[in-house]
Formats: C-alpha cells, structure tokens, sequence
C-alpha cells in the first residue's frame, strides 16, 4: 500500500497568476510528491493548494512551496476578505493512506522547526499538532490577524516556533498555522423535496451545532442563558456542520454538509442519519455527491458498514467495494461517479510501475514466454501466492455466504480479510521482484573505467542483489502465511470447497519454495556470508514448515473428501 499524506497550504495570493503558479510548481521538484491542485480564490485573494507525497519527503515540498510564498508575497500589501495571517496561512498535513495521524503530527512539528529556524517566519501548530490546547483552534491562533502580529512579544502569545517578534522580515512574511487533521469531506446529500425550509429543519437536527432554542417552537422568543446568549438544542451527529438548500440546477433540495472529522462521523454515518431525519418529516433521500478529491477507504469504510449490516462477508477486492460504497450511497444519483477521477490514490497511480498487473492473463503469459529473462521465477512465485491468497479466501466467503451458516458469517469473514491483506501483498510483490531483477542489471552495465567508478559498481552490485534476495524472502514470508487459513478452510470451512483449498494450499507451497529458489540463487553472489548464512537457514525453515503444512492439508482434504 502507498503511504501517502495529504498537505493544503494555503497561500495569501489569489489574484496573480504568475505567481501562483510559480508557489504550486515548487511541490513537484521534490521526488514522489504530486501536485493535485490549485484553486484560487479574487474576492478573498487566497490560494487553496493540494498536493500529496510519502511522509518522507511530503514535508519538504510544504517547506520549499513556504520559502518561494515568502519570497514572491509581501504581506504588508495584502488585502483580502478571508482572515490571514501569513504568506502561507495555513499549511495543514492529511493522513490519506498508509499513514497515521501521529505520522502527520511528526512531519507537521519537524516542518514548522525548519520554517523558524531557516526561514525565520513565526508560527502555531493547530489542530492534532497543537501544543497547547487552546492552539488546536485555528480560529484562535490567528487572532488578530496579521495586523495584530505584534502580539507575537507577548508572553501568552509566544509562538512554537520562530521569532517572537514583529520585525522587518515577518512585516513582509506574516505567521504560518502548520497542524494536522483528519480529511474534511464536502458532502451534499439529495432528498426527494424541492421545500429548503425542510431540508433545513433537518440540517439542523443532524449538525453539531444543532439549533437555537425557543419558547415554544419556531418564531417564538430565543431561550437564553444567565449571560444572556441564545440556548442551543446540539444535533445528532459530532464534527458535522451543515445547512439546506434548493439548487436549481437539478431542481432538488439538498442537506449541504462538511464532515469535519472523518474518524468521528463518517460519510456513511452521516448518510444512515440524514435518511432517518428525512424520514421522520416525510422525506426520502434519493442519493449524495461528495465534492471533490477524497480518500479511498472513505468509499471502503462505507462498503465495511453496508457488507456488515447485510451479514456479508468484508473480504472481497476493493473494486467490489468501491462499487457497494457508490451504490449504498447513490453517489451516481446526479451524475455519474467515476471513482478514478475522484479518488486520491487512483488519480496519482502510476501504470508504469506496476507493467505486469496491468496486463490481462493471456499477456502475462506471453511476456513471462517471451526471450526476455524477466519476469521469471520470481515473479510467477510471487503470482502463485496471490492465488493461493485468492483461492483460500473464496472459500472462506463460500462459507460465510453458506445457506445454514448465517450465524458463523463473521467468523469467515475474519477469514477472508486475512486471505484478502496476503493477496494485496503478493500482488504487490509480483511487479517487486522483476524490478529487483532489474536493478541487478542496471548495477552490473554501471561504468568501470577507473578505480572510484569500479567501487561504485561493487556497491551497487552489492545493494542490489541483497535487495534482490530480500523481495522473495518477503514472497516466501507472506506465500507461508496462506498455508494456515487453507488449513482452517479444510477443517471448518463449506465442504463443497475444500479442494479449491486444496489447491490454495498447493499454490502457496508452490510460491513459497519457488521465491526460496530465487533467494538461493542470488545469495550465491553476495559478499556477506553472515547474511547469506541467516537467509540460507530461513529458508531451510520455511522449506520443511510448508512441506509440512501442505502434507497436513492434503491428509485433511483426502478425510473429507472420504467422508
């Protein structure tokens, strides 16, 4: 799986093309980040920016894309209708995939040390990465604005990092917010009514914020409190603001929803909620349309908690999600959703580094037949895995779907969860080992024409095929892993399939001694006999455990097949 993290600085600028543009290039020079988009905004002279990257190297595009805003914009001179404080007001990192919020945090805190120390701009970590609890509000952090920077000197207003002063360089830079947060969802739900007043009594009766109370209902006196401010009735639902509006467009009246905090109120949360407020006033929802780029697992989450409430199993591909998530949700209600243009990490694939899955079964074939010495064994191990993984999994979802059996579905859905993370994996390692393969011939046709030349084509040789026994070892590793579940599937599973976990089975062992073959092989030419020494001995090990494992499977399959 890709780790990837989310960063939307916004910048001060709005208005001048060049410029912008200028700020937005800055991302793409650093290896692995991908610029997604830039929005600018005339009226409130701001700039959104999204771009997204490993956590490796993500904060680095944020700290350059820093450095040119504070080059190219003099706060001095700025005007806009949006509150800001800074060239770069906000700069906030998104866990995506792969990542955790901690990871965020780290990469928020390191960058807003470099954007002090180096660049000499002041600042607040907000949000997640906030150091004191008043500064998660990002409201209160930019109090003042820029025109209240003086506030910097101020001992209550010290900032995490940079000057804390209002001198002649952060006259002309301002403040930076750097934080971290969770993805914030635009989320647009469609009811049956074209009436906004309802679509917003429901608004109201979902959203945090909720509505103000009266008297005795609407259009008498505001309760208020001993400090005189209105009493609020709070909605149903935390991290949801919202309101209701009629577009004319398609003729409807929508809930228009942002999900502040997708770990506290998921887009399918919010939907089962809006379906049941509408319903409690008569109204149906028809559909929803999320707004812009979202993560993948905002779509498999969603998937999880129809399959769950259906009693199906959750081990299916991702592709079958994704389809159960746009239909649970109707998000083709409107227009269709075409999830390759709308979510992150299908928009930043990259084909070319996956060349064999890309192909069909008929042209992988070919191409492992053609004179070409990769992909072989390799790879085809690695492919053996995956459908051993595919195999025993089937059979677990057989069994969870197995007409008498509705009450063990959960138990083989765990199941195939598990097949279903081995066969992501091996897929993965199928293009891995063709690549490893190649870098050992990149390393071997590296110059020797002088003595530094030649050490640097030792070395490389070196890392290369230590890596290149590295890739099957991690075949080997997950491919053993199959075995225990096409166990389990022959002793507990459908009977009417234990053969496919027969086969699994097979395939597994298959993989596993075939990546071993290829360790062996490459260890041959490393200088390290230590290492060489601990992989030759795991793999002895992993020979005689799925000989094994397979030996007691095919006993197994034989007894109920007899039986």
């Amino acid at each position: 799986m890709q780790r990837l993290i989310e960063c939307v600085p916004n910048i001060s600028e709005g208005r001048r093309d060049d410029i912008i543009q200028a700020i937005a290039s800055t991302v793409e020079t650093v290896e692995g980040v991908r610029l997604l988009d830039v929005d600018p905004g005339r009226s409130t002279n701001r700039t959104v920016i999204t771009f997204v990257g490993p956590p490796e190297t993500v904060g680095e595009a944020a700290f350059r894309l820093i450095k040119k805003a504070s080059e190219l914009i003099d706060m001095s001179q700025h005007r806009g209708e949006h509150p800001r404080m800074g060239a770069t007001d906000v700069c906030p990192f998104v866990p995506v995939a792969g990542v955790t919020m901690e990871d965020c945090i780290e990469v928020a805190r390191a960058l807003g040390q470099r954007v002090g120390a180096e660049l000499g701009i002041p600042g607040y970590f907000y949000e997640s990465a906030a150091l004191l609890p008043e500064r998660k509000n990002l409201a209160h952090c930019r109090k003042g604005q820029y025109e209240g920077l003086a506030k910097l000197a101020e001992p209550q207003w010290k900032p995490d990092f940079g000057p804390a002063e209002f001198n002649a360089q952060v006259k002309r830079t301002g403040a930076t917010a750097i934080g971290a947060r969770d993805f914030l969802i635009a989320y647009n739900i469609n009811l049956n009514t074209t009436s906004s007043r309802r679509a917003n009594a429901i608004a109201f009766d979902i959203r945090e914020s909720g509505r103000v109370k009266t008297e005795n209902g609407p259009g008498t006196p505001v309760v208020k409190d001993a400090n005189g401010e209105p009493v609020r009735i709070p909605g149903s639902l935390k991290a949801v603001k919202g309101i209701g509006w009629y577009i004319e467009e398609y003729g409807i009246a929508q809930l228009s929803m942002n999900l502040t905090d997708i770990q506290v109120t998921p887009v399918h949360v919010a939907f089962d909620e809006a379906c049941a407020r509408a319903a409690d006033r008569g109204i149906r929802v028809t559909g929803s349309e999320l707004v812009g780029l979202l993560p993948l697992r905002v779509l498999t989450d969603a998937a999880d908690h129809y399959l769950r409430k259906q009693a199906r199993s959750l081990g299916i591909s991702e592709a079958e999600k994704v389809k159960i998530a746009v239909k649970s949700l109707g998000l083709d209600d409107l227009a269709p959703f075409n999830p390759q243009e709308r979510v992150i990490e299908y928009i930043i694939a990259d084909a070319a580094s996956e060349p064999l899955l890309a192909m069909n079964l008929r042209q992988f074939a070919d191409e492992t037949a053609s004179e070409s010495p990769a992909p072989g064994g390799g790879s085809i191990a690695a492919y053996c895995g995956v459908l051993g993984a595919s195999l025993t999994t089937m059979v677990a979802n057989l069994s969870a779907n197995k007409r008498g059996w509705d009450d063990r579905w959960e138990e083989f859905s765990e199941v195939a969860e598990q097949g279903m993370a081995l066969q992501r994996k091996l897929l993965s390692l199928v293009d891995a080992d063709t690549a490893a393969f190649n870098q050992i011939m990149e390393a071997y046709g590296m110059p020797k024409n002088d003595e530094a030349a030649k050490s640097a084509r030792t070395a490389a040789i070196e890392s290369a095929t230590r890596h290149a026994i590295e890739v099957p070892l991690q075949v080997a590793r997950t491919a053993a892993a199959v075995l225990p579940i096409a166990a389990n599937m022959v002793e507990r599973g459908n009977p009417n399939s234990v053969t496919d976990a027969g086969v699994g089975a097979m395939a597994a062992r298959t993989a596993v001694l075939g990546a071993i073959l290829n360790a062996q092989v490459n260890a041959k030419d490393l200088k390290d006999r230590a290492y060489v020494a601990e992989v030759l001995a795991e793999c002895e090990r992993l020979t005689n455990e799925v000989e094994s494992a397979e030996r007691a499977i095919r006993e197994g399959v034989a007894r109920v097949l007899s039986a």
